[in-house]
């Protein structure tokens, strides 16, 4: 008897489907880690840092500038030397480490084959406005102790960590010192007054942030009281969007489609146009929060085109 063999074609996963399917998977992660116990909150984050952040491919060497932790990430090959990245890591300026940002740091230092420095700014509720930006001062200060030129330097950062690095630069401008060689910035967080348009349209869809979550960041990072007297969320220095970028240095940014911030990147881009900055932002479809810290293609081809903006200035 003939034995007759059937193909069975399997219906391949719609894209949209299979994205959504994926920012569910994000949302649930993201909800274990999320915690309004800020301490376990952190330490969650670390245990993500140790677990994802880690590689045979890669040195890690701690230091201690004046009381600040710090760490070096390396790969562990011949690599440049000339230029180094600074990190600055996100976390709403009260969560977040340089363990934590060893997801982004590891890849930053893979795909440039540059010594990423990343360092343990003072956070906030403990340590409000502005401790953080002083340590962006003293690690800056540091690399420039250590040889580095400032056009030997390219400053990155995620997030709140975005902020910061915007944030550092305006402090450099205003200080009348030279800046650093190039920006890149991952889902910045520029504008403190959340004025952007995609706060409301992408609240929905979203699986990392939430208007509650960043106003819980905001009073940790700046308390009423402070806004009462002194303080407000249109300072440059807390909400950089506002700020003058006039001379500032080649800036890259990234962002996701699918998150709440991405107005904080457009009206950023627009605004950096509009004062002749050299820039150039990259809208990821189907992508969220601080997406290169997942370990997908997107991210490794994201990373990618970091180093392609880094090299592109360094030559």
């Amino acid at each position: 008897m003939a034995i007759t063999t059937k193909k069975i074609r399997t219906k391949k996963k719609d894209p949209e489907i299979k994205n959504q399917n994926m920012m569910a998977m994000i949302r649930k992660v993201h909800g274990m880690i999320d915690n309004s116990d800020i301490e376990k909150h952190r330490q969650s984050q670390d245990h993500v840092g140790a677990l994802f952040g880690n590689s045979k491919d890669i040195l890690i060497r701690s230091v201690d500038i004046q009381g600040m932790e710090g760490e070096w990430v390396s790969v562990n090959r011949a690599h440049m030397k000339k230029y180094v990245i600074l990190y600055c890591h996100g976390g709403g300026y009260s969560t977040g480490s340089s363990l934590y940002a060893r997801t982004l740091t590891t890849k930053l230092a893979a795909s440039t084959s540059m010594d990423v420095f990343c360092f343990d700014y003072r956070l906030a509720p403990e340590n409000p406005y502005p401790a953080a930006v002083q340590d962006a001062m003293k690690a800056w200060n540091y690399l420039m102790l250590l040889g580095y030129g400032a056009r030997d330097v390219i400053v990155a950062g995620d997030s709140a960590g975005g902020n910061m690095a915007l944030s550092m630069v305006l402090k450099l401008k205003e200080e009348e010192r030279l800046l650093p060689r190039g920006l890149v910035l991952m889902s910045p967080w520029t504008d403190l007054t959340s004025s952007g348009k995609t706060h409301q349209s992408r609240a929905e869809v979203d699986p990392v942030l939430d208007a509650a979550y960043l106003e819980r960041m905001i009073q940790g990072y700046v308390p009423a009281q402070d806004m009462e007297i002194s303080l407000d969320l249109k300072n440059p220095m807390i909400s950089p969007l506002f700020g003058d970028f006039t001379g500032f240095p080649p800036t890259y940014i990234q962002v996701g489609d699918n998150e709440i911030l991405l107005s904080d990147s457009t009206m950023l881009h627009k605004k950096m146009i509009q004062e002749n900055v050299s820039v150039k932002l990259d809208v990821f479809k189907g992508m969220w929060h601080v997406f290169q810290m997942s370990p997908l293609k997107t991210a490794y081809d994201a990373m990618e085109k970091n180093a392609e903006f880094i090299y592109d200035i360094c030559r």
